[in-house]
């Protein structure tokens, strides 16, 4: 199944809270978009690997994503080595898509920039043809390398390359991050407090849509880091 965006995150809920009105968009807009966890999440203060994976897959219908997987990474350990560049691109030369998101080039957590920095250097080596894995039936996979590679905003505010208006996909984004009821705010919780279980950080994924949506004349905006020039056919495109 070929994909046209692929959006890859180190945690389950990093896709959701860093680009899910975007994706909520793109699919709304007839795109086939699909999402690969890094981890389990396993090392989270609140919850559960096991109750991480439910909650994922409520979160991915409530997208609409057609595919979503966990390769399984230790939380907090993976690196950027040959055995886990090459699980990923086995994932890229499966879906083969156009467009990878993955996450933020520099952020709070460890892993964000370290999954950041892997995602992006396997959508690279998953171009050459002299890298030979294999499907799950055993097949040889083609070589792919996606056209773009986008790094999403996470905790830190980082000055984005360029945007994109969402508006009218917040509430989408919202409910879908709400899924991961385990990690968000809960008045009634007895469970240790964490830097994302404060009403101010659920409160943040609105105005910091909002904030770059009034940057663009827009309701809401999520924002994006490039690797190199992203080129317009003409002036029109931009908005």
């Amino acid at each position: 199944m070929k994909l046209d965006i692929l959006a890859i995150g180190a945690h389950p809920d990093d896709v959701e809270l860093g680009c899910g009105a975007t994706i909520a968009k793109e699919i709304a807009n007839g795109k086939k978009v699909g999402i690969i966890d890094l981890t389990r999440g396993e090392l989270g203060t609140r919850g559960s690997a096991e109750l991480r994976d439910e909650e994922a897959k409520i979160a991915a219908g409530i997208l609409g994503v057609v595919a979503r997987e966990n390769l399984g990474f230790a939380d907090g350990f993976f690196s950027n080595d040959k055995a886990h560049q090459l699980e990923i691109i086995k994932m890229i030369r499966k879906y083969r898509p156009d467009i990878v998101l993955c996450n933020a080039i520099d952020d709070r957590h460890i892993d964000h920039g370290r999954g950041s920095k892997l995602v992006s250097d396997a959508c690279f080596l998953s171009g050459l043809i002299k890298i030979e894995t294999r499907s799950e039936s055993g097949e040889v996979q083609e070589a792919w390398r996606p056209k773009h590679v986008y790094h999403y905003i996470q905790w830190k505010n980082l000055e984005p390359d360029f945007v994109v208006d969402v508006t009218g996909f917040i509430e989408k984004k919202k409910e879908a991050v709400l899924a991961y009821s385990s990690q968000f705010f809960d008045p009634n919780s007895d469970k240790p407090e964490t830097p994302i279980s404060s009403r101010n950080f659920i409160d943040s994924v609105s105005y910091r849509a909002r904030d770059l949506g009034r940057l663009i004349g827009k309701e809401h905006a999520e924002g994006f880091t490039v690797e190199r020039f992203v080129a317009v056919d003409s002036l029109d495109d931009l908005i």
